[in-house]
């Protein structure tokens, strides 16, 4: 028993409003405080991120002479958790989004 064919349907998607952002990287940036030394921030990055000391010492100029600096980039997840290593150690840091 076969009945007549299916006929074929014409569907058409829904227009959506939902604009969707491309995944941009995100950027951990370590500020200037009064509280910690110089050779300590340059520590920090080097015990953390593995930096070699001239990449260490540049973050950390940077850090103290324009306040601030951009001191690894990643996903949202990975840059929190540095964020979160940095505040360990005492200092400042906060997360955005790299451009």
């Amino acid at each position: 028993m076969s009945g007549p064919a299916p006929t074929p349907m014409e569907v058409q998607l829904p227009e959506s409003d939902v604009l969707v952002e491309e995944d941009r990287p995100w950027a951990v940036i370590v500020w200037n405080d009064p509280i910690n030394l110089m050779s300590y921030v340059s520590f920090v990055f080097r015990k953390l991120f593995g930096y070699g000391q001239a990449k260490a010492d540049r973050l950390m100029r940077d850090v103290h002479e324009k306040g601030r600096a951009n001191v690894v980039s990643g996903t949202r997840s990975e840059c929190e958790r540095h964020v979160h290593r940095l505040h360990g150690h005492g200092l400042w840091a906060t997360l955005e989004h790299d451009d």
